[in-house]
Formats: C-alpha cells, sequence, structure tokens
C-alpha cells in the first residue's frame, strides 16, 4: 500500500490550494471528518453536506457550518466540491459512490465501499474504469503504524513474511497485513477461518462505559490468511475496538526479526541481537506547557514519524485522518499518489468476507481477488 512517508511532514502553506470538500452522511463518522476539514481553514473548505433525510442535511449543516443540499448529484451540481466525503452505510455506498463519480467529482468513501461481494464487483464495473474513488482506510497512517511501516520498509528486519493482528477488525486488519508485507497485487488469496464462543465482560462501547458487569458471550474470529508472498494471522474478538480488558497487538514477522507492538528484536551483525523500542515524545506531560500533543515517534534515536499535524491537538485517529483527507485531496489535483484505490479496497474487503464465511462450508481454504489496479 502506498502512503505518505512518516518521517515527512507536509504542512499546508499559502500556495496549497484550498480543497473543496463535499459530505454525504451525517453520522459519527462523517461528523469526525467535518471536524477536521473546519480544523484546517487553510487547507480545506467544507463547501456542503447532503444526508438520507432534509432533516438530516440541515442538522449537520448547522453543526458544521455549511450548506444542505438534497441529493449527492445536488451537493456536487451546486458546490463543485474537488473531493466528496461519502460516509453512509455499506449498503447504501455503492449507489451513492457511482451518483457522486457521475456528478463530476473524486470520492472519499468510507469502508467498506459496499456490504457483500456482488455489491464490490457491481461498482467495480460502474466506476472502477474511472480512477475516481479512493477508500477511506487510515489504519497504517495511525501514528504508531506509520513509524512501524518506515521501520520496515527501511529492512530494520529483512523481507517481511508474516503479520498477526490482534486489534481491530475486517478490512482493516487484511490492509495492516497487506501494507507491512509490502503485498499490492489482486492475486488470489487463501483464507482459512473458524470462529470460537468467548465468555468476556464487555462493559464499554464508542458511547463510553455500560455499566454491565456481566460475562457475556461474544465470538473471537480466528483465520489464516495466504497471500501468497507472506501470510496473515487474524485474531478479533467482538467489540474488541472498545474493549480494554483485551490487548492491541501486532506482530511483525521479518527474515532477520521481528516487531511486536513497540518492542524490535533484530540481528544487528554477526553474533549481535538487539532490542529497542519505539518511544512517543508527548508534550503536556509534568512542566512541558506546549499543550497536550504527539510531537514525534522514535527509534534508536532516530525521528521516524512526525506529527503533520503539531498544534491542533487531534487524537491518533484524526491525524490519520487528516494524513489521507491531505493526501486524497493531493491525488485529485494530480500531485499524489492514490492513497488506497478502490482496487485494493474491493480486494481488502473481499478478504475481510471470506474470513466470515462458515468454515464448513469451505474446502479447506476460499479464494478471493478479480480486480484489477489502475
Amino acid at each position: 500500500m502506498t502512503v505518505p512517508s512518516g518521517s515527512t511532514t507536509i504542512h499546508g502553506t499559502a500556495s496549497t490550494p484550498t480543497t473543496r470538500v463535499g459530505i454525504v452522511g451525517t453520522g459519527w463518522r462523517a461528523n469526525l471528518f467535518a471536524r477536521i476539514i473546519n480544523a484546517l481553514p487553510e487547507e480545506f473548505e467544507l463547501v456542503g453536506v447532503t444526508a438520507r433525510t432534509r432533516e438530516s442535511a440541515e442538522s449537520g449543516a448547522t453543526r458544521w457550518g455549511t450548506t444542505a443540499h438534497e441529493t449527492p448529484a445536488a451537493l456536487v451540481a451546486a458546490t463543485r466540491p474537488d473531493v466528496t466525503i461519502v460516509s453512509v452505510p455499506s449498503a447504501a455506498s455503492p449507489d451513492v459512490i457511482e451518483a457522486v463519480v457521475n456528478a463530476g467529482s473524486h470520492v472519499l468513501a468510507e469502508t467498506p465501499p459496499g456490504e457483500r461481494l456482488a455489491d464490490l464487483h457491481r461498482l467495480w464495473a460502474a466506476v472502477g474504469h474511472l480512477n475516481r474513488v479512493q477508500v477511506a482506510e487510515q489504519y497504517l497512517l495511525l501514528p504508531g503504524h506509520a513509524a512501524r511501516l518506515t521501520a520496515v520498509q527501511r529492512g530494520l528486519i529483512g523481507r517481511v513474511t508474516s503479520v498477526e493482528v490482534s486489534s481491530t477488525h475486517d478490512y482493516h486488519a487484511v490492509s495492516l497485513m497487506r501494507g507491512f508485507l509490502g503485498h499490492t497485487g489482486n492475486a488470489p488469496v487463501r483464507v482459512l477461518p473458524q470462529r470460537f464462543r468467548t465468555p468476556i465482560v464487555d462493559a464499554q462501547s464508542r458511547d463510553g462505559w455500560s455499566g454491565d458487569l456481566e460475562v457475556r458471550t461474544r465470538w473471537t474470529t480466528i483465520a489464516t490468511i495466504d497471500f501468497g508472498h507472506g501470510h496473515g494471522l487474524y485474531d478479533f474478538t467482538d467489540n474488541q475496538w472498545h474493549n480494554q480488558l483485551r490487548h492491541r497487538r501486532i506482530l511483525i514477522r521479518g527474515t532477520h526479526g521481528e516487531i511486536m507492538d513497540d518492542d524490535v528484536l533484530r540481528l544487528a551483525g554477526p553474533g549481535q541481537i538487539v532490542r529497542s523500542e519505539f518511544q512517543r515524545y508527548q508534550l503536556g506531560y509534568d512542566l512541558n506547557l506546549d499543550g497536550y500533543d504527539t510531537e514525534h515517534i522514535s527509534l534508536n534515536g532516530e525521528v521516524l514519524w512526525t506529527n503533520p499535524f503539531l498544534g491542533k491537538r487531534f487524537m491518533d485517529e484524526e491525524i490519520a485522518m487528516a494524513t489521507l483527507v491531505r493526501a486524497t485531496a493531493a491525488w485529485a489535483r494530480d500531485e499524489g499518489p492514490a492513497p488506497y484505490p478502490l482496487a485494493r479496497a474491493c480486494q481488502d474487503h473481499a478478504i475481510a468476507l471470506a474470513i466470515h464465511e462458515r468454515p464448513e462450508t469451505l474446502d479447506g481454504a476460499t479464494e478471493r481477488g478479480s480486480w484489477d489496479e489502475v
């Protein structure tokens, strides 16, 4: 996966064109995008919003200080956005993406861009050849993962052979695996999934603590994924994003060492195995009065990732999303590479769908992959 270098800071300047952005949707994720865009007025202008109902569109427009429109096509026709963010349920996403593309805008679509495999094939047939759609997959742009990716790309642990992810689900986990493996092709992938009932206290959600301390039954899904030139291990328990009783883990194994979360073990030379840790420099602790913000992440005394939005007080998720919007804007102006094109998103979500197929319906493995990169 091609992403902006974690060690490069790209600041908006007076010479950077303001990117006009429209939003379709007014939900939780759309609200995050709107907050980010409005926090960066030197780079972006939120020109309009539309939603499933007039009331939702007008409510979003009031909250975000922009204009409401009846339909995605009407939004594009009236405001001429350079990029339109489509943040709607996956079942509705293909039709909305197609409408926005046909109206003349580039698209940044929330993941996944379709609900079922047939939806992905239909969307690709409709707009894939136009090269107008990026998908909002931001996990490799999170500060910790961006620093790890820089270390991997520099060959610190040799050639990466496997990636284990136990932190996030579906296409997000698949994207992390493919990114660290350096696998961006569309060759068939073999998937072998299993599911287990898991008793666990699950008292947290996106809305915070529920107060429910009863042991509940949740599902744990474990799958091996053979990418051909490396493999992944997928391990996810329902609600693991929010349930703090489960660690977030990533293990990246290479020919000359491995990265486990923030711990690096590697071969430095004949008879020399060394161990080091990624270090996050955080402003705002103790007598540091520069405000609460992440400044950089280093390894072995070298800065591998620098916050490109220092001073905005963004959390990690917002940093990753803002980096993705910035990269999409540059791509739309033909000034940068495609950050996460539709072909790659379709492949990753197809693999995610295979992870959730019932194991008893599989004859040992299942294969996914039929999209051509554009």
